[in-house]
């Protein structure tokens, strides 16, 4: 009798325990890009706080308030809109030069639908020879609402497919990237 009691108190606190868990969304994108690593590196890992120059759905970026550089740490504020009204904040974690990788905490969010807690993304890359590299980023979030999470995945995962075509652009060229020129761009790539 004590043995059943134990068994259904223990099938009754896993139950409560697997439903409590918060359930975020993965994905992840790939790009290999007729560049050097280091070119990439400049890229989304140096130049971390400037990244509204590198991206299509951004209208500007900066480093936060007491932040100068990248580096493990550093926090950047990114915006959707003119108005400064749509933006999510992050911090650069998990700072790897030396293997081209970091980790990007979001610690803020206004305007999107992102749980701060379980959203975070992840930047790899890899040399594949000294004049190719592929850029690897992961995303894992939850929305807010969560129901939301399968809904936008495919959103999100293509604005990432943009960002990564708009950083090869912009490290090739110099050119500012936005919403206006990235159609255009946005043709000259696979």
């Amino acid at each position: 009798m004590i043995l059943k009691m134990n068994l259904i108190a223990g099938l009754i606190l896993f139950s409560f325990g697997t439903f409590a868990q918060k359930k975020t969304h993965e994905f992840t994108v790939t790009r290999d890009i007729n560049l050097s690593v280091d070119k990439i590196w400049k890229v989304v890992g140096e130049d971390y706080g400037a990244i509204a120059n590198s991206h299509p759905k951004l209208v500007a970026s900066e480093y936060n308030e007491g932040t100068l550089h990248a580096g493990e740490g550093a926090e950047r504020v990114c915006y959707y809109n003119e108005k400064k009204t749509k933006y999510i904040k992050e911090k650069q974690v998990n700072y790897d030069p030396e293997n081209y990788s970091f980790e990007v905490q979001i610690f803020h969010s206004a305007g999107l639908p992102l749980d701060e807690d379980l959203s975070k993304a992840q930047y790899k890359l890899v040399a594949l020879t000294d004049s190719t590299c592929r850029l690897e980023f992961t995303m894992t979030y939850r929305t807010k609402p969560a129901f939301m999470g399968a809904l936008v995945k495919g959103k999100f995962k293509k604005t990432i497919a943009d960002y990564a075509i708009a950083v090869e652009h912009h490290a090739k060229t110099g050119t500012i990237i936005n919403k206006e020129n990235f159609k255009e761009i946005k043709k000259q790539y696979k």
